[in-house]
């Protein structure tokens, strides 16, 4: 009994803490290689942090302030290998769409957000996630891509004053081209140049063929390595070149400008802000402000994180806990709150990297979190120099796989009514990404609730009426289900569709979804097959007792065939007043023709 409870403990303990489940395996080989992999998405990391503020409109050190805290308690508490937690593009063009580039804003942000997510992981609310369809997703990642991306054209022309609004920076981008600066357009162009080569070079060697002689998989080996932390590349080289040219006299460039000294101090997170007319922002004002930002960042960012999760866990054949990922992401967002970090999630180019470089267990985030905390202590001085266009060209990058193409094309083919949520949230997110979320979401949850209140029905005439359910009875279902009854059986109305005439001993399926009326005449017999029918509710039931009613004062008969037992125990509790049921659809039939023949014999109501 003891040695069982001390299994139940130990069972519990790696369940909260996954660290224990790798870290007594820990062995040398698996320093070598997350060393290697931490370093590689350190030098990712680090540019993109800087330039990922940029798009949350906040100094650049809060993207830093953002990166490190994530990859120390995401290796105590996560379950998968591959991920990397810290800021992203697309949580970025959120979080700008409710802080207004306030720094306080963005930290009170973060701890509620942490607060919200960790509260849905003990909760188990993990599942509401499930409510936000594919759809959705893509339409607002490719609209992301498409916003964050052109903005970042006025940090490659350089122009200043350009509003956030979309189409207001869409109109003034055009307007002030004639105010470009030419230092920041060969800048920034040749930035993306070299990024774009080297990530089309990236890409032909990891589909090359492995069978070379080993001096070329060497020279492929240190290229791949180049192109991998391209990113960090390009920043230093274009620090380097618009320091050159500050210390010379020339300002040819569009710079980040002063930035904060050193490590974030680790201290509680603000609760109110005064601003510089004395007004005092109370923590109740702020969260009124935040709004909706509330519901929509948390969401996204477990949903982000999740997938990204699931996919690498799925390619590289481990499971994730999506509950423990849950805690994990609300823990980190809680303790980035006390380092004024803004809101964070997993990150797909920074966790692909990783994934790639041959990272065996969390600890490589360990190293990624020191490179960035190294990067804070000494560094920052140095990021006054980098140039926004150098940024601007590595958010294009990072953001421009997300603009797919191939969705809607693939989307069109299996199921043209999913482009309807998929375009709602794609154009709607150019207005405020926020309401591109919602209305797609809404769109979906409509058609959810239009195929779960007009189900599909195959209606067959077999000189009695037979319709078959292809789902659960549920409430928003019962008038559909009364008007096809009272259509292909009670009332005996003509077809006044497509089918002028149906002989009695055809079938027919029917997909009218009742707005047709199946010839039935006169009133006859029915047979209800609810072989697929797995779910009953009261307002069903209610309604069924409702139609007994009416086949009994008319004579007729109403048979149950294919009941499920749970649905079958809930119509026999009903007391429903002729309650008729067999195993299939044949018996049920030639149940009627026997009490079409033998009408005395069934004069009192059966129940089976």
């Amino acid at each position: 009994m003891e040695a069982l409870t001390g299994i139940r403990w130990n069972a519990a303990l790696r369940s909260c803490f996954p660290i224990l489940s790798w870290l007594p395996r820990y062995n040398l080989t698996c320093v070598k290689m997350d060393v290697i992999a931490g370093v590689t998405v350190g030098l990712t990391a680090v540019p993109q942090a800087l330039a990922y503020a940029e798009v949350a409109g906040l100094p650049v050190q809060y993207g830093l302030y953002s990166a490190f805290m994530g990859c120390f308690v995401y290796c105590i508490f996560g379950t998968s290998k591959d991920i990397t937690l810290g800021p992203t593009a697309i949580m970025s063009l959120l979080c700008s769409a409710y802080i207004g580039g306030d720094p306080v804003f963005a930290v009170v942000l973060t701890l509620l957000c942490g607060v919200i997510q960790a509260g849905m992981a003990l909760l188990r609310l993990g599942f509401l996630l499930d409510f936000i369809s594919y759809p959705v997703i893509k339409g607002f990642t490719c609209a992301a891509a498409v916003t964050i991306g052109f903005g970042q054209v006025k940090n490659i022309l350089g122009l200043k004053e350009i509003p956030q609004q979309f189409f207001l920076q869409v109109y003034y981008t055009f307007h002030k081209i004639p105010e470009a600066r030419v230092g920041d357009v060969i800048l920034g162009l040749c930035c993306l140049f070299f990024l774009i080569m080297m990530t089309l070079m990236k890409n032909t060697l990891g589909s090359a063929e492995d069978e070379a002689p080993s001096l070329v998989r060497s020279a492929r080996g240190l290229v791949w390595s180049i192109a991998t932390i391209r990113n960090a590349l390009v920043v230093v080289a274009a620090t380097a070149v618009a320091y050159s040219s500050e210390v010379t006299g020339h300002h040819f460039f569009s710079l980040t400008g002063k930035t904060a000294k050193g490590l974030p101090p680790f201290k509680a997170p603000p609760l109110s802000e005064t601003i510089a007319n004395g007004t005092v922002i109370t923590f109740s004002d702020i969260a009124k402000d935040l709004g909706g930002g509330l519901a929509v960042i948390p969401l996204m960012g477990v949903l982000e994180s999740i997938a990204i999760a699931k996919a690498f866990g799925s390619q590289n054949n481990y499971r994730i806990d999506a509950n423990q990922e849950l805690f994990a992401i609300g823990l980190t967002n809680i303790m980035g709150s006390f380092v004024s970090a803004y809101p964070v999630t997993g990150s797909f180019g920074r966790t692909a990297v990783n994934s790639q470089t041959g990272v065996r267990t969390p600890a490589g985030g360990i190293v990624t979190g020191v490179i960035v905390l190294l990067s804070l202590a000494f560094l920052m001085p140095l990021f006054f120099f980098i140039p926004k266009a150098s940024l601007a060209a590595v958010i294009i990058c990072a953001v421009s796989p997300m603009m797919d193409f191939r969705v809607p094309v693939q989307l069109w083919r299996v199921k043209r009514l999913d482009l309807v949520p998929f375009l709602v949230t794609f154009l709607v997110s150019f207005w405020e990404v926020q309401y591109g979320i919602v209305g797609g979401v809404a769109v979906s949850a409509l058609m959810l609730l239009y195929i779960m209140a007009r189900p599909k029905v195959k209606v067959s005439d077999h000189g009695v009426a037979v319709l078959e359910l292809d789902s659960g009875l549920n409430f928003p279902v019962t008038e559909h289900l009364s008007r096809l009854v009272y259509t292909h059986a009670l009332h005996g109305e003509k077809h006044t569709r497509t089918h002028a005439f149906i002989p009695s001993a055809h079938v027919l399926e029917c997909s009218c979804s009742g707005v047709c009326r199946l010839a039935a005449s006169p009133p006859r017999c029915l047979v209800l097959d609810c072989s697929h029918v797995s779910t009953i509710d009261f307002t069903v039931v209610h309604e069924l007792n409702e139609l007994l009613k009416q086949f009994q004062m008319t004579g007729l008969s109403l048979i149950f065939a294919g009941l499920k037992p749970s649905v079958f125990k809930v119509l026999l509790m009903a007391d429903l007043p002729v309650f008729r049921h067999t195993d299939s659809v044949d018996e049920a039939l030639q149940l009627l023709t026997s009490i079409i023949h033998y009408d005395q014999q069934f004069s009192q109501p059966i129940t089976d």
